[in-house]
């Protein structure tokens, strides 16, 4: 276990060589921070820190790096997320608080942590599992041809045209449209199959056919895999950091939206608001690069998950206070859709 002393030195070298991209050496940090020791005495730390494998010597320069394994008792002891500013806190709710559906959301979210972090920002789209029916709206478009309009608590939109087998008027469709609500409001999505099987044969038998129809058109739709959906922004970013895996297998793995959908999976935890930052080695598929991710959802229920993949020299406290804060507000606009 070390000491106080020695994690404040540790702590020293994490910002330095974050701030710089250059090895630290004992003499800058005696000069820069407030240590209250001698540099022979940081020296004799930065030694011991050394030997328990927590900063490495990249070359013969009397400079140290940090280790994954020194990044990663920075991020569980050392460091304090860093709070937005009031400033930056109404920038976020005012850009996000624009999106007019899921898609403007998403894309909204990915753009603005990308901005706030200089990051690679990855968001997963609220998995299909996890949704339930909020409203079914049928749209009578003229005798033969109804609109279906799905909306799910994740704030997804789907409209469908649909060509009914017969004439129906505006009674039968304002009837079916109620039976539709009364036996799917609040049904998860992946339960809608079974619950709508026998529905026409419920129905009187002139509105069995537009019914079979509407519905084979609903189930249609809900195949769509949106859980299996995932988008980034901010590959720019990517243009001066350094890689222990090299770039262009970071590139690539951008490219592989599967190994994206991995990346993010590993982060998952029990708590659906907790926080979980991989560093390097701890990423079993892109090693060489940290994910600070989190999920998002409405109230308790987590729906899917979003946050930044960059090198391990990253600035922890500021990426994780931005992810933290993105992740809420969408949070709160997904609840309040």
């Amino acid at each position: 276990m070390l000491d106080d002393r020695k994690l404040a030195v540790l702590r020293a070298i994490v910002e330095d060589y974050v701030s710089t991209n250059e090895p630290v050496g004992s003499k800058a940090l005696a000069e820069r921070h407030n240590l209250k020791v001698s540099p022979a005495t940081v020296r004799n730390d930065m030694a011991a820190l050394e030997e328990e494998g927590y900063i490495t010597q990249p070359h013969t320069s009397a400079g140290r790096v940090p280790t994954d394994k020194g990044y990663r008792l920075f991020v569980d002891r050392l460091s304090q997320v860093k709070p937005l500013s009031a400033a930056e806190r109404r920038a976020i709710e005012t850009f996000l608080a624009g999106a007019v559906d899921l898609d403007d959301v998403v894309t909204r979210t990915v753009r603005l942590l990308a901005q706030l972090t200089r990051q690679v920002a990855v968001v997963q789209y609220p998995t299909l599992t996890r949704s339930t029916v909020r409203h079914v709206e049928l749209v009578p478009l003229n005798e033969r041809r109804v609109m279906l309009v799905l909306i799910t608590n994740t704030g997804r939109v789907e409209q469908r045209v649909i060509e009914l087998p017969e004439d129906v008027d505006d009674t039968r469709v304002a009837h079916l449209r109620a039976v539709f609500n009364a036996s799917l409001d609040g049904c998860g999505l992946s339960n809608v199959p079974e619950l709508v099987a026998d529905l026409p044969e419920r129905l009187p038998a002139e509105d069995r056919p537009a019914a079979a129809t509407i519905l084979s058109v609903l189930l249609e739709t809900l195949v769509e895999r949106y859980d299996e959906k995932i988008v980034f922004a901010g590959a720019a970013n990517l243009a001066g950091a350094d890689f222990a895996t090299g770039l262009r297998d970071v590139l690539e793995a951008l490219e592989e939206h599967v190994v994206l959908m991995r990346l993010l999976g590993e982060t998952s935890n029990d708590t659906p608001s907790a926080l979980t930052v991989r560093i390097g080695s701890e990423n079993p598929y892109l090693r060489g690069t940290s994910i600070v991710a989190t999920g998002y959802g409405s109230g308790d229920n987590q729906l899917a998950r979003l946050g930044v993949l960059g090198p391990t020299r990253m600035d922890y406290p500021v990426t994780m206070g931005a992810v933290r804060a993105v992740a809420r507000y969408v949070s709160q606009i997904l609840a309040a859709s």
